[in-house]
């Protein structure tokens, strides 16, 4: 009987100690959890009614759940001091000093660190508060590096010289969380750019007048191209800047606005633009050719006497090539013109404006060309009814007088030695003596030849009736047809 005793003495003291064992465990963890600093107490009070199994498996379970608490808060605390560190990298910042100032235990990464809820609490409060002052920084780098982009295209800066800021550049559009080169959010490192961007500021003052000419240039250049008026306010920009009469950067923003705008209509006018210029062309050629005719009707003219005047030049089969296809070309041409007239009113309508070209509306040219065109088709109709009248009164003079003879025509003595170029030549070589000097006049100026001339002059002017008179040129229409009546 002792000896039994003995033993259920002994395992209940073992179970006691057990149970001790598990309660000190129980009592730490939550001493780490709440943040106290009391220690452990070196005697600890056990229930001695109560040491069954039961009780000891569920105090088991209540440190299971306690270990299991302080793993994850282990690992929440981890996880902030990494964020943590991560955010002091960006900026620049100490790290341990930080992570020593929300608890002690968080800057030695060797011994055990603080799990307690205000720990936790003061670590999230302090990622929030630097992640506050990155957006800060980053918001501020980005301001200047899109201004170090504006400068340096402003000023042409070498590509050398902006590799020096390349990692800068290169965030200008970069989200907080893409951010995360050390140092990138550095006071020292944007107090740099901060510099870089004033030296650049400073720059641009000296080099302000400079880049105005270079942009109304640009702006002269594309509105040339375009056929556009540009603004004729920014003439007088340097001089309004040099009397202080208005700032620089107005004058340089006003420019750039005007350029953008140029560019913006000159692609709603590339289309219409082209057909303009193909119109243009064709009217050129319409005036080469009528000038081309107009020179054949004078070799028609002269005494069949000068062989010289059937001469072909050097060159003449490219001369009859070209007119050929400008003959073509101008037949399409009333085609042409009602084609880009009801483009243009349709481009005016959309857009509420007329469209220009070089200031002049285009409408009022194309409306000019016709008119013209009108004009020489009747002039035309005038000469073909001319045309009747005269052979009737030559059939009748025929009837009434008969047909007279003409008289025999002398020939020149030798040929010209140089071609005809298209222009009659002024020296011939006559034979014979004052006879046939006054039998030449007397025939020159009988009025049958005469007639008979003006007769062959009209009769080649009206087999080109297809071919239109010279059309307006770039600038005025009047301004040419009022030229060829002065010709």
């Amino acid at each position: 009987m002792l000896s039994q005793v003995e033993e259920m003495k002994k395992r209940k003291e073992e179970r006691r100690n057990h149970f001790i064992d598990v309660l000190d465990q129980i009592e730490m963890i939550i001493n780490e959890i709440n943040g106290s600093t009391e220690s452990v107490s070196s005697e600890t009070v056990v229930d001695e009614t109560d040491l069954s199994l039961m009780r000891l498996e569920e105090l088991h379970r209540q440190l299971h759940e306690l270990l299991k608490e302080k793993s994850n808060r282990l690992k929440q605390v981890q996880d902030h001091l990494n964020t943590l560190n991560s955010l002091c990298s960006v900026m620049g910042m100490d790290f341990k000093l930080t992570a020593t100032e929300v608890h002690p235990s968080l800057g030695d990464s060797e011994g055990s660190r603080s799990i307690s809820n205000n720990t936790l609490e003061q670590l999230g409060t302090e990622i929030n508060k630097l992640r506050e002052v990155k957006i800060q920084r980053m918001e501020r780098l980005q301001d200047l590096a899109t201004t170090m982009l504006e400068l340096w295209n402003l000023m042409d800066t070498p590509i050398e010289e902006q590799q020096k800021f390349q990692n800068v550049t290169c965030n200008v559009a970069a989200s907080e969380h893409e951010i995360t080169e050390p140092n990138t959010l550095s006071d020292d490192f944007i107090n740099y750019v901060e510099e870089e961007v004033s030296r650049l500021e400073d720059l641009k003052s000296s080099k302000m007048k400079e880049i105005i000419l270079k942009k109304r240039a640009e702006l002269k250049e594309i509105s040339t191209k375009t056929h556009l008026i540009p603004d004729t306010q920014l003439e007088d920009a340097i001089e309004a800047i040099d009397s202080g009469v208005i700032d620089a950067a107005t004058i340089l923003e006003q420019i750039e606005l005007q350029i953008a705008k140029v560019k913006e209509e000159a692609f709603s006018r590339k289309e219409i633009l082209e057909k303009v210029e193909k119109w243009l062309a064709a009217c050129e050629e319409e005036s080469w050719l009528e000038e081309y005719n107009r020179v054949n009707v004078l070799l028609f003219a002269i005494p069949s006497e000068d062989e010289n005047r059937y001469n072909a030049g050097r060159g003449t089969h490219l001369t009859l090539k070209r007119a050929e296809k400008a003959r073509s070309l101008v037949n399409k041409l009333p085609g042409r013109v009602e084609a880009l007239t009801s483009k243009i009113m349709a481009w005016e309508e959309e857009r509420g404006t007329e469209f220009l070209y070089d200031g002049t509306p285009v409408l009022s040219m194309l409306e000019d060309y016709a008119n013209l065109r009108e004009e020489k088709e009747q002039e035309r109709r005038r000469l073909r009814d001319q045309k009747r009248l005269q052979g009737q009164l030559i059939a009748e003079q025929e009837v009434l007088y008969g047909a007279k003879q003409s008289p025999p025509k002398p020939q020149s003595a030798k040929k010209g030695s140089k071609q005809c170029t298209g222009v009659p030549s002024t020296k011939k070589v006559a034979l014979g003596g004052p006879m046939l000097q006054a039998h030449k006049l007397d025939s020159v100026n009988s009025p049958r030849i005469s007639q008979t001339r003006s007769n062959k002059k009209t009769e080649f002017m009206l087999q080109n009736d297809a071919i239109p008179a010279s059309p307006a040129c770039k600038f005025s229409v009047h301004a040419c047809y009022n030229q060829e009546h002065l010709n």
